[in-house]
């Protein structure tokens, strides 16, 4: 089986605001925090960063600041997913053009193709592109799940190497597990990271590691070097902060949680807004379990 894309924790970065811009200044910051924190790559345009709110040109500067302030130190993926196929090919091959590493592409929501255009649409992308792809399954978001029986047939493309998982049915991680050895498989529920993991999954992409990027690595990384029960341990004592940054639609709580913590503004893109009052008190207590904020 071909090489993953990164092993570990890789996190689906918030795209910071301020004044309706985006923050370039807070987005370096954010990622040199995560590099110096031992996240082991830099996912930007996932869920976490309101793709769907972002404007071409802000796209493309944002991809710009990310290659440069990554450097090179971590795999930095870029988020290429549309519901139209030619425009899933153009984020693509634009990303890949500023300097990507690789791209994590969702199914193409509302649309809700059927397996053949499913296979289609993601060999379409795969076809005009020489950076690996991670497919990414998020029923929840899409309305459309990606049965592992197609992520088999995706994986034979040379230029798929993975798939991001946040089905949430574990039944279907077992199913995806049997029917892809070997295969770069990664948890995308926080909740789920160390039951993948078991499962043979390389890490997560994970929305928790915006807040707690060294205890996530530290999950991923202790199950990866044989220290499961290290792995096991953390995962249970991440499970308060992942409720907490779940209590409401993602980005909103990781982005509150990022602004008491000083380290962004909270400013949000409609339809999403702002985290209210019993959520936002229970963020408050879980960040200051980890000592992450004054409760």
């Amino acid at each position: 089986m071909r090489n993953a894309l990164f092993y570990g924790s890789g996190v689906a970065l918030v795209t910071p605001f301020s004044g309706g811009k985006i923050d370039l200044r807070a987005f370096e910051a954010l990622i040199h925090w995560q590099i110096d924190m031992l996240t082991d790559a830099i996912i930007v345009l996932g869920t976490t960063g309101e793709p769907c709110t972002i404007t071409a040109p802000e796209r493309a500067a944002l991809i710009e600041c990310a290659v440069s302030t990554v450097a090179g130190r971590v795999p930095l993926i870029v988020g290429a997913g549309a519901n139209d196929t030619r425009t899933a090919i153009a984020y693509a091959e634009e990303a890949q053009a500023l300097g990507a590493d690789g791209l994590l592409v969702v199914t193409p929501y509302y649309n809700k193709a059927s397996r053949t255009g499913l296979i289609e649409h993601y060999h379409s992308v795969a076809d005009r592109v020489e950076i690996p792809i991670i497919a990414y399954n998020v029923p929840s978001r899409t309305g459309l799940n990606l049965p592992a029986e197609v992520v088999a047939e995706l994986l034979k493309h040379p230029m798929i190497r993975g798939v991001k998982e946040a089905s949430g049915d574990i039944r279907q991680m077992n199913r995806l597990a049997a029917l892809c050895p070997g295969a770069a498989l990664y948890a995308g529920n926080d909740d789920q990271a160390y039951t993948m993991m078991a499962l043979g999954a390389r890490g997560v992409i994970s929305v928790v590691a915006n807040v707690l990027p060294t205890a996530v690595h530290e999950m991923a990384a202790s199950y990866l070097r044989g220290d499961v029960d290290l792995s096991r341990e953390m995962q249970f004592a991440l499970l308060d902060v992942a409720d907490a940054l779940f209590a409401e639609v993602s980005p909103i709580p990781v982005k509150a949680a990022l602004a008491m913590m000083g380290r962004i503004e909270e400013e949000l893109r409609l339809p999403l807004t702002p985290l209210e009052g019993e959520k936002r008190a229970a963020l408050r207590k879980a960040l200051a379990a980890w000592d992450l904020v004054e409760e």
